[in-house]
């Protein structure tokens, strides 16, 4: 009996230890605006009205869950667009990002200042092993919560595959070169997001496209791997 106890002791403080925090740690103001989409603020934006902050306490694999909680905060006081804040060193300096830890603020961006971006091709690893992929006859390879970017060129076409026995191959043909195309290899069996709030939107096999929202989200808390 007593050892079951311990053990239910041990468990609930293992779960303690790693449960995932995430809270409205400022609020300056709140807007109105019923936009559904939630996108990372270009740092060339200048006219974002500032609404407030997030802050995520705990790591966790489980990058969709953490995106879900960050995204009801934020619309909660209507926020459409997020930026990195970092912590401050001693001395002022700013702290890179840190995944167990790390804060967030949001804005309210006005519609037109998301015109004129350069289409980009996105490809996210997943989160806890190394993949190895191929994109166009090239073999890449992506570390653990890492991402590449390619250059689109409207009308060609871009073939992804997973390098594995059973793995995925998917062919891709941008129509134009402002918008971007975001897919992340999956070592999970992972089932698509049918809300439209954010999550999965395509799936093949191991390879998945995802939402701009989640994309871009992981965009902030993932490595860029310059090839």
């Amino acid at each position: 009996m007593m050892k079951n106890l311990i053990l239910a002791v041990s468990i609930l403080c293992v779960q303690l230890c790693n449960a995932q925090n995430v809270y409205l740690s400022k609020i300056e103001k709140t807007n109105d605006n019923t936009d559904k989409f939630l996108y990372k603020k270009a740092e060339t934006i200048t006219n974002a009205e500032y609404l407030g902050e997030i802050e995520v306490q705990g790591f966790t694999k489980d990058d969709a869950v953490i995106f879900s909680l960050i995204y009801k905060k934020a619309k909660e006081i209507g926020a459409n667009t997020f930026a990195f804040k970092p912590f401050e060193n001693i001395d002022g300096t700013p702290q890179p990002l840190n995944p167990s830890n790390y804060k967030i603020a949001l804005y309210y961006t006005p519609k037109e200042s998301f015109a004129g971006q350069k289409g980009m091709l996105y490809v996210f690893a997943s989160s806890d092993k190394d993949q190895k992929i191929n994109i166009n006859k090239k073999d890449y390879i992506l570390e653990p919560r890492s991402y590449l970017t390619l250059d689109i060129v409207p009308g060609e076409v871009y073939t992804i595959s997973t390098k594995k026995l059973l793995g995925s191959t998917i062919k891709v043909q941008p129509k134009n070169n402002d918008e971007n195309l975001y897919f992340q290899i999956s070592s999970l069996k992972v089932k698509s997001d049918t809300s439209g709030t954010g999550g999965l939107n395509l799936k093949s096999g191991d390879i998945i496209g995802l939402e701009k929202s989640y994309a871009e989200f992981l965009s902030l808390i993932y490595t860029h791997t310059k090839q």
